[in-house]
């Protein structure tokens, strides 16, 4: 009497779906990758000018408005007049750009805002932003 073999289970892992997921992957990567800098169209080099003055020194201010009423500037609590004060530069701070950030609870009154804008505008800075979330 023959009997016949019991077919045996084939443990190998079938790789063809890996390989199908690995290139989903890398198709979805190359996609969503951006290759060319598309902001330069032309290299430009500029000319040099004597008539421009060059930024050499940057100054920026950070004031940050609590709903208390405080006033830090960079990280120093101070009052509206101190602010004033601090901002108000001397003669040689005219060759020295300068810029503020103002990050203001969304609590604290429009006016008192608009305040500080108002001596920041009066401290000869020009660039005045406000920090949004």
């Amino acid at each position: 009497m023959r009997f016949r073999k019991e077919d045996s289970e084939d443990f190998r892992f079938d790789l063809t779906p890996m390989a199908d997921i690995v290139f989903l992957l890398l198709i979805f990567f190359m996609v969503c990758t951006a290759f060319v800098d598309f902001t330069r169209r032309v290299d430009i080099e500029l000319p040099e000018s004597k008539a421009s003055t060059p930024i050499e020194k940057i100054r920026n201010y950070i004031i940050e408005m609590g709903i208390d009423k405080k006033i830090y500037l960079n990280g120093e609590g101070l009052t509206i007049e101190g602010l004033e004060e601090r901002l108000k530069g001397s003669k040689e701070d005219v060759q020295i750009h300068k810029s503020a950030i103002i990050k203001a609870d969304r609590r604290l009154p429009y006016g008192d805002v608009i305040k500080v804008m108002g001596i920041v505008k009066g401290a000869n800075i020009e660039d005045i932003s406000v920090a949004v979330k």
